[in-house]
C-alpha cells in the first residue's frame, strides 16, 4: 500500500485550518490504499521519509521563509534521502501574514535539489483562510493522495 507522508508546522489557528482540510483531502473515502502518516516537521525522520512514497509538506511564511521546523526536517533528511527518493511526488501549501515568495523560492530549491517531482500547483494563502482557501487545501491533500494510487 503505498504510503503519503505529511510534514507540517502547525502553529497557528489558521495553519491548523489548512493542514486539517489537506488531510481530509488526503484521506477522503474515495481514495482507498494511500496510508497517510502525519509528522510534525520537528519529529518527521529520514527513516519517515524513505518510508513514503510521495509527501506533503505545509508550513508558515515566518520572516520571508519556510519555518524553521520545516528548514530543521530538510536539513535531518536531505542526504540521507537525497538519491533513494528522487522522482517521487510531492505537493505543499504555505501560509503566511503578507508574504509567502520567501519560503515557496526555500521549498522549490530544496525539493528540486532532491529530485522530487512536484504533481500539483502549491497552495499559498495569506491572512485568515477563506472557504476557498481550505477548498484549496483538500484538493491538494486528494490529489497527491490519488496520485501515488496510480
Amino acid at each position: 500500500m503505498p504510503t503519503l507522508l505529511i510534514v507540517h508546522h502547525t502553529p497557528s489557528p489558521n495553519c491548523q485550518a489548512m493542514f486539517e482540510a489537506a488531510v481530509s483531502g488526503a484521506t477522503t473515502p474515495e481514495i482507498e490504499n494511500v496510508q497517510v502518516v502525519r509528522r510534525a516537521a520537528l519529529s518527521a525522520t529520514a527513516s519517515d521519509v524513505l518510508a513514503a512514497d510521495g509527501y506533503l509538506l505545509a508550513t508558515p511564511a515566518n520572516l520571508g521563509y519556510m519555518s524553521g521546523a520545516l528548514k530543521h526536517f530538510f536539513d535531518q533528511v536531505y542526504y540521507p534521502c537525497l538519491d533513494e527518493t528522487r522522482g517521487r511526488p510531492f505537493g505543499y501549501y504555505v501560509h503566511g501574514g503578507n508574504d509567502v515568495t520567501g519560503a515557496v523560492r526555500g521549498i522549490e530549491s530544496i525539493t528540486t535539489g532532491l529530485g522530487w517531482r512536484r504533481v500539483a500547483e502549491p497552495v499559498t494563502l495569506t491572512g485568515e483562510p477563506d472557504r476557498a482557501g481550505t477548498e484549496a487545501c483538500w484538493e491538494l491533500g486528494a490529489t497527491v493522495a490519488a496520485g501515488l494510487t496510480v
